[in-house]
């Protein structure tokens, strides 16, 4: 399962620069291609305000 950025994320790139498969993409609110997320959680992990979870 992929993991998903909810709207209160911040768009600090802390996340982007922890993903070891390069899923997850720079905008306005980050975003994470459920094709290329290998759901390891490290991106989740990393997020300074919990904006990132398992996508449903």
């Amino acid at each position: 399962m992929a993991y998903k950025i909810s709207d209160e994320c911040l768009a600090c790139g802390t996340c982007k620069g922890e993903c070891p498969v390069e899923a997850i993409s720079e905008g306005e609110k980050y975003s994470i291609n459920p094709d290329v997320c290998i759901d390891c959680g490290t991106c989740a992990g990393v997020c300074p305000v919990e904006a990132i979870s398992p996508a449903e």
